[in-house]
């Protein structure tokens, strides 16, 4: 009689990993939160207070641009080069640089945007690393604890983003605090306020890369790969060359990428580097696109045909692209109207940007209310919720989120002042929208692609962010021209109300496109055989 297996157990280093993810959220998200009021109040004060305003949301924008554009850097370095955890450790290194010069340049324009440079660089560069690191660590007898992990790893990300949100943005308005005892002053906390809400952030960061090092004996460290000559960009390049009409696609891609960067270098540097990629992308993937099957003989057919399941998930994408110029403007864009609108009075509530809270809040009750009350409820109803029909509905929630702030915006330009717990609306249709697309759409993304190409789309993903960022840098830039100005003058909008309807319509637009997309698409089915 053979004896039973003994029962699996969690593997000892995943704590560490836990752990690391905790605190480097909450340095993350406790610096983001109060980014771009401290932008407002404190770094580009010399400006006046609109250009000041528009000032704040480009720089903020262009960083959320970085964190989601270093992943494809990060990815690379990992796969052919260091591994995952040399990678994530010496960009944890890096990210902690950034996030100390952060807190000891607050007077510093040069010193503080070479801090964001860092912790995008670092943040994006780990990002594609760390929850591929944590499969890394389970094989076939432990594998079915996987999904516990990648749950707690989901659930410490909205934990930590909660209470970052709570906690770190009163460090900003509050102020220099006399700590006595017996009416006896001990001493006085005359740091400056900045320093400290950046330095809090900082100290936990160093906190993260510490737990992480510490587990350094104990993980299971997968090698990089050698270069493939089957890969994503070899394939592609092999179907460009195979023919006059996608070769000439590519060209007139590289062109315009060359004239993108020259004519909206008035953008910034990041912004017109990323419209040049983009540009390129479009032209060479629609190149690739048309002429596919020509690489077929010099590669295997099973990595042609993945290719193409790749090329078709792009065009899913770039139509959710709009979905993440509304999300990331929650962090902007809603906590300038935020300041302007009245606080609850609560002893604890002492900034608007503290209603971001609400977001991670919401994603920790939303997602088992979705999968344990509504999704069944749809299915009585004979309405299957498939992933793409939650996406392009989410898209579309995203528009109604923009509607609602929007008409704030317009009843506050009137002259009537609003509490800032009238944004809890918006947070919970742009928070539905969010569980719709964004944990949906990584799920469809996997499903997609095959094994060898999973890590390809991820990027991709990430890049998506991107360019979602990048549409409000457009905007932004577009209502700068007086012209415009005065033509939304004209229509009886303010500037902040008209971006916010013309943002609800983008995103209207998208959702019509995605379904249209969707009811052509066909799905298919690339999840490991068992």
């Amino acid at each position: 009689m053979s004896s039973a297996p003994p029962k699996a157990k969690l593997p000892s280093q995943i704590p560490f990993i836990i752990g690391n993810e905790a605190a480097e959220r909450f340095s993350f998200y406790g610096m983001r939160t109060v980014l771009t009021n401290f932008l407002v109040g404190y770094l580009l004060i010399g400006l006046a207070e609109q250009e000041r305003q528009a000032a704040a949301k480009e720089v903020f924008h262009v960083f959320v641009m970085g964190v989601y554009f270093f992943p494809l850097l990060g990815g690379w370095l990992s796969d052919r080069f260091l591994g995952k955890y040399r990678t994530i450790f010496w960009l944890s290194l890096v990210y902690c640089v950034g996030q100390v010069l952060l807190a000891l340049s607050v007077e510093s324009k040069p010193g503080f945007y070479a801090g964001l440079f860092l912790i995008a660089l670092g943040s994006g560069g780990i990002k594609p690393c760390v929850s591929a690191f944590v499969g890394d660590q389970f094989d076939q007898t432990n594998k079915h604890l996987a999904k516990v992990v990648f749950d707690a790893f989901y659930w410490i990300i909205n934990f930590g983003s909660f209470f970052a949100s709570l906690l770190i943005p009163p460090l900003l308005s509050a102020k220099p605090t006399v700590i006595t005892w017996n009416e006896a002053v001990l001493f006085t906390l005359d740091t400056p306020l900045p320093r400290l809400a950046f330095g809090i952030p900082a100290i936990l960061m160093v906190l993260a890369t510490v737990i992480f090092w510490a587990g350094r004996k104990k993980y299971v460290n997968v090698p990089p790969t050698p270069s493939d000559p089957h890969s994503f960009s070899t394939v592609c390049l092999t179907a460009v060359m195979g023919g006059t009409p996608g070769f000439a696609l590519a060209i007139a891609g590289g062109i315009g990428a060359i004239g993108s960067l020259v004519t909206a270098i008035w953008l910034g540097v990041v912004p017109a580097v990323c419209l040049a990629i983009v540009v390129f992308l479009v032209f060479a993937g629609g190149g690739a696109w048309l002429q596919i099957d020509r690489a077929r003989g010099k590669h295997p057919d099973e990595d042609v045909d993945g290719v193409r399941a790749v090329l078709r998930v792009l065009v899913i994408f770039a139509l959710v692209t709009p979905f993440w110029s509304l999300f990331d403007q929650k962090a902007s864009t809603w906590i300038l109207q935020g300041n302007a609108m009245e606080l609850p009075g609560w002893s604890w509530f002492k900034s608007a940007a503290q209603m971001q809270a609400l977001n991670p809040l919401l994603v920790m009750l939303l997602i088992p209310f979705n999968n344990v009350v509504l999704y069944p409820l749809l299915r009585k109803a004979g309405i299957e919720p498939t992933p793409l029909r939650r996406m392009g509905t989410g898209i579309a929630f995203s528009g109604l989120a923009w509607i609602a702030v929007a008409m704030l915006q317009v009843t506050m330009d009137g002259g009537q002042k609003l509490p800032v717990l009238y944004q809890s609306l918006p947070y919970a249709l742009l928070t539905f929208g969010e569980v719709l697309v964004s944990a949906t759409g990584l799920e469809f993304a996997y499903s997609q692609a095959p094994a060898k190409l999973k890590g390809v789309l991820m990027s991709f993903w990430s890049l998506s962010v991107t360019i979602g960022n990048l549409w409000v840098l457009v905007v932004n830039a577009t209502v700068k021209n007086e012209t415009v100005t005065k033509a939304i003058g004209d229509a009886g909008f303010g500037v902040m109300a008209f971006q916010m309807f013309f943002f609800a319509g983008f995103a209207f637009a998208a959702a019509a496109a995605f379904a249209w997309y969707a009811k052509r698409y066909t799905l298919v089915d690339y999840y490991r055989k068992a």
